[in-house]
């Protein structure tokens, strides 16, 4: 029988382990989630950006006027119709010329004769009433102000015996192209000083312009608030306005 003396328990076996104490690893970890923090934070600044919307608006006086007239004649037959276009045309391109238009900026446009039918209580067309003719001149000047003046004036040819209708005057800016590239550079200049005043206003600078894009440019009437999508262009006033925005993006720091 063996010696129980010589009975020993066994020992544990200890591995060579390396053991972090838990306040350095807490400590670790709160130094890896600051600086993942302060990385992220002015990552996000760095990207961080301002939209702003700048305008610049331009009086302008039409240069270019254009007037239609039109004569127009009921007559019981078609060769009458023609015959009084024939006569009457001719007395409205005098009265014209009076006025002081020049002859080489007036466009006599086709003549039209067409009927007016009679038709019966069914509706029915049963015959021809009348034969309406019916011709337009248009006539142009850079004298936006004779425009206007003889379109209000035109009715006194109807004293004469000239049955004449007047359209609208109609009045545009020829220079619009000269003008379009600085009014929208205005209103980028715009935008930008917007974009600055709301940065510094939030203790922020304003950075580079990263995207603008142009709106439609809006011609309205002198003191008019009229716009639209598509943009507006007047062309019923002698005195406009020109209306150009952009739409500019900046990176804030």
């Amino acid at each position: 029988m063996k010696n129980s003396d010589n009975i020993h328990p066994k020992e544990p076996i200890m591995h060579n382990r390396f053991i972090i104490p838990a306040s350095i690893f807490g400590l670790a970890l709160v130094l890896s989630i600051t600086i993942f923090s302060l990385t992220w934070k002015g990552v996000k600044s760095e990207n961080q950006t301002i939209n702003v919307t700048g305008s610049a608006k331009k009086s302008i006086v039409s240069d270019l006027g254009i007037l239609r007239l039109s004569v127009n004649v009921d007559e019981v037959n078609q060769l009458e119709a023609y015959q009084q276009l024939k006569k009457q045309v001719p007395m409205l391109m005098n009265y014209l010329l009076a006025k002081g238009f020049e002859k080489n900026r007036m466009n006599t446009m086709v003549m039209n004769i067409y009927s007016n039918f009679l038709y019966n209580e069914a509706g029915n067309q049963i015959g021809i009433r009348s034969f309406t003719g019916t011709q337009t001149i248009e006539v142009q000047s850079t004298n936006v102000i004779l425009i206007k003046n003889t379109s209000l004036d035109v009715v006194s040819l109807l004293e004469k015996g000239i049955s004449v209708t007047v359209n609208a005057p109609e009045y545009y800016y020829t220079k619009l192209s000269a003008i379009k590239i600085d009014i929208q550079a205005d209103a980028a200049k715009d935008a930008m000083i917007r974009g600055r005043r709301i940065a510094e206003a939030t203790g922020r600078k304003l950075g580079v312009l990263t995207n603008a894009r142009m709106g439609v440019l809006q011609i309205t009437p002198e003191n008019s608030n009229v716009t639209s999508d598509y943009g507006v262009n007047d062309v019923s006033s002698i005195r406009k306005e020109i209306t150009a925005v952009v739409n500019a993006k900046f990176l804030i720091k």
